[in-house]
């Protein structure tokens, strides 16, 4: 679906499975986000000590049940024991059918990105997943093993456009405070489409952007948005867009 002209525009993308409808990153959210009228779900890749993928948008587990360990640093078993919802990268693509998914890639080395991909293949699901990557580089090695997956690139610098079209990828993500209708033009004439981030890029708040945390907006922000036309708005209430704020 990424590769194609989207059936509506802007798809509507669920960050973090959907955040405002449930615990972040788990079926049961998904599950509400498809149900509110989402295109794709967004989640988070990380990889626990014995190997599992896992969808879990922070580095350790601080903020989700006040432990102070690293995801990289315990086993599945235990993260599970802790947070019994989470989701694997398998049960993402599997409960997630027929929706396409976006998947951050938090992993920034190539031998994770290559297991990843085997994942994507495995569960058939290569043409409804658009693979998020924040790094040039890996989106330059990674285009011998990419399988035909498209990517969306999730870099700092909101010019960087035509650097990423000629690394491989062919989305490209602006935060909702970066995208002016020149940017949004560039996006356009390096031949990428357009994917707006909502809400703030940093845990602390910076005055040029809208007031408001990752994932959240208010319908004037959408309707701003509107007039930049993007082919996709990432958004933690699918219902926003779904009711025709952005249209």
């Amino acid at each position: 679906m990424w590769n194609e002209i989207p059936k509506r525009k802007p798809l509507i993308i669920a960050h973090r499975a959907g955040a405002a409808l449930g615990d972040e990153n788990t079926v049961g959210t998904l599950r509400a986000a498809a149900a509110a009228g989402a295109d794709a779900i967004e989640t988070d890749i990380r990889r626990t000590r014995d190997g599992a993928l896992v969808c879990m948008h922070d580095a350790d587990l601080r903020r989700l049940c006040g432990d102070t360990r690293a995801v990289a640093d315990i086993d599945l078993a235990t993260l599970r024991s802790l947070l019994p919802a989470v989701m694997t990268l398998r049960d993402a693509l599997s409960a997630s059918q027929p929706l396409g998914v976006l998947l951050d890639v938090k992993l920034m080395e190539e031998r994770h990105l290559s297991e990843i991909i085997g994942e994507i293949v495995l569960m058939d699901a290569v043409e409804r997943t658009l693979l998020g990557l924040r790094d040039i580089g890996l989106i330059g090695a990674g285009q011998d093993i990419m399988a035909d997956i498209a990517v969306l690139a999730f870099l700092e610098k909101p010019d960087s456009a035509p650097e990423a079209r000629r690394a491989g990828a062919s989305w490209f993500r602006l935060w909702q405070g970066d995208a002016t209708a020149d940017r949004a033009a560039a996006v356009r004439d390096a031949g990428m489409r357009l994917a707006v981030m909502v809400g703030q890029p940093r845990t602390i708040p910076r005055a040029e952007y809208p007031p408001f945390p990752v994932g959240q907006v208010d319908r004037e922000g959408l309707e701003r948005l509107r007039t930049l036309a993007p082919d996709a708005i990432l958004l933690d209430d699918p219902r926003l867009a779904a009711a025709g704020a952005c249209r």
